[in-house]
């Protein structure tokens, strides 16, 4: 017994547990041991079954975040068998349909493209309402179009089944990290059972009012992150006419009122050519502008400056670059303004 402990030797045994010789303070440690894989244990039966369909770019990550938290998670098989093995491997389960996936979780997270996406896994065949039943919460983290998700708020509603708006702002790294922000539209009683799923792989989670007003929200954020990118592309090409270079551009603007986490990104491509550096792409940036157009007509607000933002984003889908990253629009622009980024023009030229 080590001379610094002032207690007697520990019972050689503890009812229900293994046996154990040592020292008081010894067995005390071991006790407290056995006590939190007990909490541990008890947290992965009394967390609720999460269902995740689409674990791709940013899904994969939020996804590894709530197995990895504890959360009983099960996945919809994908053709993309990478991320769907990768799970599985650190204890998800696999479903072969979102009906099935349906039956098996008390919360269902959707993180697929878009609304077209987002209406074929709920309403379709073998969707998630051929297996749902009353009380399951769907969250669906897309960028999707709020017309759609009042919809479908109204019709899950009628059936027990609450359906939740949550579009995220981040990028797969802030998924992997689990410090993704969430906009989230939903009813007060839906948001209190969704919000302990939520932050398992967001750091940041901002109620913005009932279902639908998730999605607005976003497509206010994504109007103006695309609206920066074709300026920025803009202004770089017409930088680049006047002979003004972009690593010039940026020595002015880095560290100004202009900079911004999403300069930095967008930049980090212009500067380096890192095409990772911002990974979205130009068929996603024009989906989610054409998403922020349609609000126009449905409001009756002004939608010029959203028209314009939409017309170059088109452009360059049209020109075959629709998996171009975002910050390459800044390439697609010069391009098609007979200049590179990459050279500074001869005076006169």
């Amino acid at each position: 017994m080590p001379r610094s402990c002032p207690r007697p030797p520990a019972p050689l045994c503890v009812p229900g547990r293994r046996r154990f010789a040592g020292c008081w303070c010894h067995a005390k440690r071991f006790r407290k041991q056995e006590h939190q894989q007990d909490v541990w244990e008890e947290r992965q039966v009394t967390q609720p079954r999460i269902g995740f369909i689409g674990v791709g770019l940013m899904g994969h990550g939020m996804a590894k975040n709530l197995v990895e938290k504890g959360f009983p998670l099960t996945v919809l098989a994908h053709r993309n068998r990478a991320p769907v093995e990768d799970l599985l491997a650190r204890g998800a389960s696999e479903a072969k349909s979102a009906a099935e996936l349906a039956a098996a979780s008390d919360i269902v997270i959707l993180c697929v493209t878009g609304a077209p996406q987002v209406e074929a896994v709920v309403r379709g065949e073998s969707g998630l309402l051929a297996g749902a039943r009353a009380g399951l919460h769907i969250i669906d983290t897309s960028t999707s179009e709020p017309v759609l998700t009042r919809a479908l708020h109204a019709e899950l509603a009628a059936l027990g089944i609450a359906f939740c708006d949550s579009p995220l702002g981040g990028t797969p790294a802030n998924a992997e990290a689990g410090t993704l922000s969430a906009m989230v539209g939903a009813e007060p009683e839906a948001l209190a059972v969704i919000r302990p799923v939520l932050e398992a792989f967001c750091a940041r989670i901002t109620p913005v009012g009932g279902p639908g007003a998730g999605h607005t929200m976003k497509l206010l954020n994504n109007f103006l992150s695309m609206g920066y990118g074709a300026l920025y592309a803009e202004a770089l090409t017409l930088a680049q006419k006047a002979g003004v270079s972009p690593q010039v551009f940026d020595s002015v603007l880095r560290g100004s009122r202009m900079d911004c986490g999403f300069y930095q990104t967008y930049f980090r491509y212009v500067l380096e050519r890192d095409v990772n550096a911002h990974r979205f792409a130009l068929s996603n940036a024009l989906k989610d502008i054409t998403y922020a157009c349609n609000l126009s007509p449905e409001t009756a607000a002004p939608g010029s400056v959203s028209a314009a933002i939409k017309a170059s984003y088109a452009a360059a889908v049209e020109m075959g670059r629709g998996d171009w990253m975002l910050p390459q629009i800044s390439d697609v622009v010069a391009e098609r303004n007979g200049v590179s980024l990459g050279l500074v023009p001869a005076p006169g030229a």
